[in-house]
């Protein structure tokens, strides 16, 4: 009876987590960008935090998520790039002393498909049998790592830390191909009734650039470019 309670009272605040980060999505403000094939949605949070994402208009899969935060002292910090090719960096001069990243290390980056959260790392030109891919379930992460110590990856899984979800290790799987390592987690139950509420929300939020032409003087016009391309500005990358 004790096991029943805990167990109940367990589900009972996994439900209440779920919930309140779908609360937090629903009350924050969005803003509309209906361009070049994609949705682009800009979230501000009440706390200042900013989320943008990007959807593939004709599969509704997602493209880009990525974070900026403000400094303790108000100054608007980096895009963080949580789901998506990760951002470029500044481009140096033939004759500039800054170093730059070796194009044939490792690059690891996150690329989620309908039914599961799934990161590759290119540049990895190692047999399957080298790689050892495990869950956390302590440390609330997936640890990859090689026989021949050649390559180590921590990472969690922002999606289960803000619904407070456990993480499963049956949900885990990765397989190797053209140098490149995918890992693939199956997304519980919750966070995929959780996508399909919010994309449905998505779809309300107006365009508010004006795509669909409803500007009838110069005027509108300069207004509706102008905001295009302040709102374009989060999705940019670099």
């Amino acid at each position: 009876m004790v096991t029943e309670v805990v167990l109940c009272n367990r589900n009972i605040c996994r439900d209440m987590a779920v919930q309140s980060w779908s609360n937090i999505l629903k009350s924050s403000k969005k803003t509309a960008l209906i361009h070049d094939g994609k949705r682009k949605i800009h979230y501000l949070f009440t706390d200042g935090k900013e989320m943008a994402e990007e959807y593939d208009l004709k599969t509704d899969e997602l493209i880009v998520r990525k974070w900026r935060h403000k400094s303790t002292l108000g100054a608007q910090g980096q895009w963080q790039v949580e789901v998506g090719e990760p951002l470029a960096s500044p481009v140096a001069s033939l004759d500039s002393d800054v170093i730059k990243e070796n194009y044939s290390n490792p690059v690891f980056m996150r690329k989620d498909i309908k039914s599961s959260f799934q990161w590759r790392i290119r540049n990895l030109p190692y047999p399957k049998d080298v790689f050892n891919v495990s869950v956390e379930p302590s440390e609330r992460c997936i640890i990859i790592k090689t026989s021949n110590k050649k390559y180590y990856k921590k990472f969690n899984i922002p999606d289960l830390d803000r619904s407070q979800l456990p993480f499963d290790c049956s949900a885990l799987s990765f397989t190797h191909a053209n140098n490149t390592l995918i890992v693939s987690y199956k997304k519980p139950k919750e966070i995929l009734t959780l996508e399909q509420e919010l994309l449905k929300e998505l779809k309300t939020v107006k365009d508010t650039a004006g795509r669909d032409g409803d500007c009838k003087n110069g005027k509108n016009r300069n207004t509706r470019k102008h905001f295009k391309s302040s709102l374009s500005c989060c999705f940019a990358n670099s």
